[in-house]
């Protein structure tokens, strides 16, 4: 049976197993074509990785989380694993590697629109042994959270860890690829975005109508809940109670890199505090919208007071238990 506690008693506490990059950001005038030199306007460092980004917006939130994660032994690494630290995040299963850290260098043009290429580096050495010495972090969590930025095999163990211990899991499958059919049932949410899903089902979104079938075509898998994010246009979500567009709120955007991962980090917080599913889904959306208006990924991501001013209803509910 799903844990069910009063939010007041203690902050929701999140597990999230995954990749640490760091982001190599340009910013373009435009993306470049094939074998074409550019010259940019702007050069940023940054902390990135899906897991990693997620697991910081949880954070910034006010959640207790823990971080399951393969670093290298350089530079990067040790700025990453600082970097945990400095945000409250628990690093006692932080794993370390002989290879490199992992890396994403990052195009974003004048209009906000990115192209990311991520070399996984020591993300592809974490193993379902590490998942498997972090067992009591994930049973022990409210909601845990996996992507594909590490090898299939692991983000399985990690949700099969989780199912045992009857803990909510919410699944990011990006990058989009070919999945096996279990690993949809150990999915109480799934949430890719739209060229994710259209790796997962097959399905090409270019209507509304479109992603209601493919929110479809995910529950039929065997998700309990299904999530596709559709930029400026929120979110349709799937479940037990029916297909439904989630709108989102209107911004100009300059950077939309890790806009995901805001949602995402954003959705495990409120999950984990029994938020009802569609409110959830709302204030993720605007998180995620407030996180394109600057540039940068964690940098970008909005701070707790800046989403309750955005959505104050909905955030007071939540935080009441409502």
């Amino acid at each position: 049976m799903q844990k069910v506690r009063d939010a007041a008693l203690r902050k929701p506490k999140i597990c999230v197993v995954g990749a640490s990059n760091m982001d190599l950001l340009t910013k373009v005038p435009r993306l470049p074509k094939m074998g074409e030199t550019l010259i940019g306007n702007h050069f940023h460092i940054g902390f990135g990785g899906k897991g990693a980004n997620q697991a910081v917006m949880a954070a910034k939130l006010g959640a207790e989380v823990a971080m399951v994660t393969k670093l290298g032994r350089d530079v990067f690494g040790e700025m990453t694993y600082k970097n945990y630290q400095e945000c409250g995040i628990d690093t006692q299963h932080v794993c370390w590697a002989k290879e490199s850290s992992g890396v994403a260098p990052i195009f974003v043009d004048r209009e906000g629109h990115n192209f990311i290429v991520i070399v996984p580096g020591a993300n592809w050495k974490l193993s379902p042994e590490d998942v498997r010495g972090a067992s009591k972090a994930i049973k022990e969590s409210d909601v845990v959270v996996c992507q594909l930025e590490i090898p299939l095999e692991t983000t399985l163990e990690a949700l099969r860890i989780a199912k045992e211990g009857e803990v909510l899991t919410v699944f990011n499958p990006a990058p989009g690829c070919s999945l096996p059919s279990k690993i949809f049932r150990l999915c109480d949410v799934i949430a890719p975005n739209r060229i994710e899903t259209e790796a997962i089902a097959g399905i090409t979104i270019k209507t509304l109508r479109d992603a209601e079938v493919a929110v479809k075509k995910l529950l039929s898998l065997g998700c309990k809940a299904a999530i596709i994010t559709l930029g400026e246009k929120g979110a349709m979500v799937g479940d037990e109670e029916g297909v439904v567009k989630i709108p989102t709120i209107p911004v100009k955007p300059t950077d939309s890199t890790g806009a995901g991962d805001a949602f995402i980090g954003t959705l495990a917080y409120f999950l984990a505090l029994d938020t009802p599913r569609r409110r959830a889904v709302r204030i993720a959306n605007a998180t995620a919208a407030l996180s394109v208006t600057k540039r940068g990924t964690q940098l970008s991501f909005p701070s707790k007071n800046e989403i309750k001013k955005t959505c104050e209803r909905l955030f007071d509910e939540s935080l009441e238990g409502g």
